[in-house]
């Protein structure tokens, strides 16, 4: 690359990924003892083992009558029997006992008997109308696990759910990987803190509010590491300084082609082996460079909002994916109808900006638009984002398309 003159060469966005990730080797990071109540979409470190079979009693499925399955046998509602009714913890022949749904069952009882397939007799006994088979109506012992099964996998984000199970079997805490630390620098001299008044010229600085919400939601801990100003010798310190800091760095801004685009230039001089990648064949996003400095993975992103929102999905969702344990976790996806023809250009992946709904069983894709990297509303108004391949010239109207959910989907 050289200033002022363009990219001497474009990199096809999968095969940057894959010869970034390849290089950098990101090593999963160590573990902590987390509250099962501050678990949520954590990420557990190690196999979790059922501690005790779930139930570790046979318990009633349903509001009835805990029974011998045999009693009942070839009874219907024009032929019932009658059983006596009894309060012990054990049920004999020609016994029935009073179960709601999930408590436990009396010694002796085999199937419960639905409460409206019976009746009232005479005074301490019911009427069976409708026969039951040995196991009907109950929840055995271990129906949901038994001890010594697996009860959540290394390597999952913890959902409510894994959270309840969980509690069920016994756990307190969790073993979590660590959060990776991702510091966040921003740099150019036309950037502001969101507090300040925005003279003409100037501009507030999104980005870092932007990522540091990304980094979040993908389970990291954004490390803010300010602004700096479109000087060489002061980027490259805050970037040696960050990097003593964090496990991942991310530059916005300051990384094309112009006379003003240091961070390049200053990644290189922070350390070894420097930039390994810069300019990829994708719209928006093509400044994004991928950098390795003393072993750790350096990210440069556009100053643009919208191209650093691209940059970040493509490189830096898996790389914290990959440093947290996880081998895939893709966005949703659904499957809609494109409503217009949308031109592309060979050569350079397109993300496509849609706002999807639902029109009676079908999903429609509705263009929003493919250009505009520092339009934010193109992806606050969508619903999600079509990749539009590097061989593929354009999409046609009525073509169905892949859509990468972001957003919420409509209906009309």
């Amino acid at each position: 690359m050289a200033k002022l003159k363009g990219f001497a060469e474009l990199w096809r966005v999968e095969e940057a990924l894959q010869t970034f990730l390849a290089q950098v080797q990101p090593q999963r990071l160590g573990l902590e003892k987390v509250p099962l109540k501050k678990a949520l979409h954590r990420v557990a470190g190690e196999d979790m083992i059922a501690k005790r079979d779930l139930p570790h009693f046979a318990r009633s499925a349903m509001d009835g009558y805990a029974v011998k399955a045999g009693d009942t046998f070839g009874v219907s509602e024009f032929k019932p029997t009658t059983l006596r009714l009894v309060r012990g913890a054990r049920v004999s022949h020609g016994e029935a006992a009073r179960v709601w749904t999930g408590s436990a069952m009396p010694a002796g009882a085999d199937a419960v008997v639905m409460l409206e397939y019976t009746r009232e007799a005479r005074e301490g006994r019911i009427e069976v109308l409708m026969p039951v088979v040995p196991g009907m109506n109950v929840s055995p012992i271990g129906e949901d696990l038994h001890k010594g099964d697996m009860a959540v996998r290394k390597g999952k984000r913890l959902r409510p759910e894994d959270i309840g199970l969980l509690t069920a079997l016994g756990y307190t805490e969790v073993d979590a990987i660590r959060k990776p630390r991702v510091g966040l620098l921003s740099t150019g001299n036309e950037l502001v803190e969101p507090r300040c008044p925005v003279k003409p010229g100037k501009v507030v600085n999104v980005n870092r509010i932007l990522l540091d919400g990304m980094v979040r939601e993908l389970g990291g801990e954004p490390v803010d590491l300010g602004i700096a100003k479109d000087d060489l010798e002061t980027i490259t310190q805050h970037i040696s300084k960050g990097l003593k800091k964090t496990d991942i760095l991310l530059t916005t801004g300051g990384t094309s082609v112009g006379g003003f685009d240091l961070v390049p230039e200053a990644v290189n001089r922070s350390g070894k082996p420097g930039l390994i990648i810069h300019g990829i064949a994708m719209r928006p996003g093509k400044p994004t460079g991928l950098a390795i400095v003393n072993d750790k993975p350096v990210v440069l992103l556009s100053g643009n909002p919208v191209a650093a929102i691209f940059g970040f999905d493509m490189f830096v969702r898996p790389l914290i994916q990959k440093m947290l344990g996880i081998e895939y976790e893709p966005r949703p996806t659904v499957q809609a109808k494109l409503t217009r023809k949308v031109p592309s250009a060979l050569g350079v992946m397109v993300f496509l900006r849609v706002k999807v709904y639902l029109k009676g069983e079908q999903y429609y894709a509705d263009p929003l638009r493919t250009a505009g990297a520092g339009v934010l509303t193109t992806m606050t108004k969508a619903s999600g984002y079509v990749i539009i391949p590097e061989d593929r010239a354009d999409l046609e109207e009525g073509e169905i398309v892949t859509v990468h959910l972001t957003g919420s989907i409509g209906r009309t």
